[in-house]
């Protein structure tokens, strides 16, 4: 995954906001829920948690369907994977076999 695309989908989950809705969503499944059922549970209002949506569609965090009136947003599962594959990716490659470093 680019690094700069990385960096966009976790400037985005920084907001608790957006952070709550992404947690929300994952917590629901593959079918995701409705813009309703996010803003009824989180509180969200409506022109704010729209905002929120889009520009987490926007990174790829989620996407949105369109089920008759109904708009439901679903987590992109493979795309939160690829970021936690880039955050692991280089895990512990920096230190030397026999350095045992202090707890912080």
């Amino acid at each position: 995954m680019e690094h700069e695309k990385v960096a966009a989908s976790l400037a985005e989950l920084g907001n608790s906001h957006r952070l709550s809705v992404f947690r929300f969503l994952v917590k629901a499944g593959y079918e995701g829920a409705s813009v309703g059922e996010i803003q009824k549970e989180l509180g969200i209002p409506a022109s704010t948690l729209s905002h929120h949506l889009a520009r987490m569609t926007k990174v790829g965090l989620i996407r949105q369907e369109k089920h008759s009136r109904t708009i439901v947003c679903i987590p992109e599962y493979k795309h939160l994977e690829n970021l936690i594959d880039f955050l692991q990716e280089e895990c512990c490659t920096g230190i030397q076999i026999g350095h045992n470093p202090e707890p912080l």
